[in-house]
């Protein structure tokens, strides 16, 4: 599910879009939750449970616990506290409410977050399920919840995750910088203010406020942490700053620790980031660093065997591979050029093109037949915009390989100095690795989301002198291969042709 809509560029616009977006529950879970409702035997306690086995709808009882009018002053801490002060059946109207879909249109980038939020709360209750015993719910629910924020972003705008894993995991950019870009914001600014919005309990959102405006405390140790194989010398670091000592030995900060596993794991075990996370958590638990990474690496075991989704990626797969490994890799070698069948099928509809008079009856016609070109003569991933007669929007009108949000993209050419030359007159651009750089920032934010690529085309495509059409393309994030850039532009060249002749239909 998408709501298909631009990407926002401010705070305040982001928290309009986002604040109230609904999530989708997956079918038989929607079904079972139902049940339960309605089961008069069950206690608050394993109701609570079942409704955290869905993360989604978990957030949404919680979020209408602490915004109610009639809750109490301190918000709900966790899921059974909420379900409590609502009732069964304001709970079973807040599910009626909820989209019940089949597991296959749920984005797959929510279903990927929840499975990290999920596995987050499963190493915050093996690492501290016994030391907190007493706080057992507020554990797992604020671990469980802490990400929320992120799911609806994912949820309308899931081509933003691939996007981010590639600048931001696989090749190192500053997490900061790359949301600037993408969103206008940065990710903490919006997990600060919809964790505020939202109510959500005061451990996550004294965790984001942490990680956004005082992070002195959380560099101080994790620069003692660094020394975890002299435990002694760790202590009396700590015990000469009792502010410190008492800062990290905060509940809250599990539920900041749990994340901060998850999160790193979600790339690799053995990186900087994910280290750095491992020693911290074995500052917190007084623990060697080899005894810490024998459970962390536990519960994510565990956490794999409650998840049963193989088009999810969960990091304990990658315990069984060689230490070094990473999931994500980057796309070096050339794209292959298309097979023999394709070519066959782009001479087909290039030939549709090139027809006198025009075959096509409209417009989509026409754009549908140029899009099966351009994919046939080896694009992987097509966005055909039409612009409008005063230039001034660039809508989407065919989009092949791409989130469904792709279909219902609008561009301010205004707004990017690519696009304005792009459409001053015919012309094209070549995005690659030695000058991304100077590009990337002149593009626009949301279609650089739908293409996290360093080999890109961008081709303004006129009739009659005047620009009308925006051809964005590329090989699905590869070199591209000379033999398709050579189809590219011959493709290119029909299209215009074709333009031309169905101008003229008619006259």
């Amino acid at each position: 599910m998408s709501t298909q809509k631009p990407l926002p560029r401010t705070l305040d616009a982001w928290l309009h879009q986002l604040a109230t977006l609904p999530l989708p529950i997956e079918q038989q879970q929607h079904a079972r939750i139902r049940r339960i409702l309605g089961d008069s035997r069950r206690t608050w306690r394993e109701i609570a449970e079942e409704i955290e086995s869905s993360p989604s709808f978990a957030l949404q009882v919680l979020r209408e616990a602490n915004q109610s009018s009639n809750s109490l002053s301190e918000p709900a801490e966790s899921v059974e506290t909420a379900l409590s002060r609502l009732g069964l059946s304001r709970c079973e109207a807040l599910l009626n409410q909820a989209p019940a879909l089949p597991e296959s249109e749920i984005p797959l980038a929510l279903r990927q977050i929840l499975l990290i939020s999920q596995h987050a709360s499963q190493q915050a209750r093996g690492l501290f399920g016994a030391r907190l015993a007493r706080l057992w719910n507020e554990l797992h629910g604020c671990s469980l919840l802490f990400l929320a924020p992120i799911w609806p972003l994912l949820c309308a705008h899931p081509q933003l995750l691939e996007a981010w894993e590639q600048r931001v995991l696989l090749k190192g950019e500053r997490p900061a910088a790359v949301e600037k870009e993408l969103l206008g914001v940065t990710l903490i600014q919006l997990c600060v203010k919809l964790a505020e919005r939202w109510r959500l309990p005061e451990w996550i959102v004294r965790s984001y406020r942490l990680l956004e405006r005082d992070r002195r405390q959380l560099v101080k140790a994790l620069h003692i942490a660094r020394d975890n194989e002299h435990p002694l010398h760790q202590q009396q670091m700590l015990d000469a700053d009792i502010p410190l000592r008492h800062w990290l030995t905060h509940p809250s900060n599990c539920v900041l620790l749990a994340n901060g596993l998850a999160v790193s794991a979600h790339h690799a075990w053995d990186t900087a980031h994910s280290l750095r996370w491992q020693r911290l958590t074995g500052l917190y638990l007084q623990i060697p660093l080899s005894e810490l990474q024998q459970e962390v690496h536990q519960h994510a075991v565990s956490s794999a065997r409650l998840i049963h989704d193989n088009a999810l990626w969960h990091p304990a797969q990658a315990l069984i591979w060689p230490w070094n490994t990473h999931r994500l890799q980057p796309a070096v070698s050339a794209a292959a050029p298309p097979k023999r069948d394709d070519l066959a099928a782009w001479r087909q509809h290039c030939a549709l093109l090139l027809a006198e008079p025009s075959s096509f009856a409209n417009v989509p016609q026409l754009t549908a037949c140029a899009r099966d070109a351009l994919q046939a003569c080896g694009l992987k991933r097509v966005l055909l915009l039409l612009a409008d007669r005063n230039h001034s929007r660039l809508q989407s009108q065919q989009q092949a390989g791409l989130d469904a949000s792709a279909a219902t993209l609008s561009l301010d050419p205004a707004q990017s100095q690519v696009l304005k030359r792009l459409l001053s007159e015919p012309g094209q651009l070549r995005l690659a690795p030695n000058n991304i750089a100077q590009f990337s920032a002149l593009l626009p934010g949301n279609l650089k989301a739908l293409f996290p690529s360093e080999h890109l085309l961008l081709r303004s495509v006129a009739n009659n002198g005047r620009v009308v059409m925006l051809v964005v393309a590329d090989q699905g994030g590869q070199p591209l291969n000379d033999v398709c850039l050579q189809a590219f532009g011959k493709t290119v060249q029909c299209i215009e042709r074709a333009l031309g002749s169905f101008s003229r239909r008619g006259r």
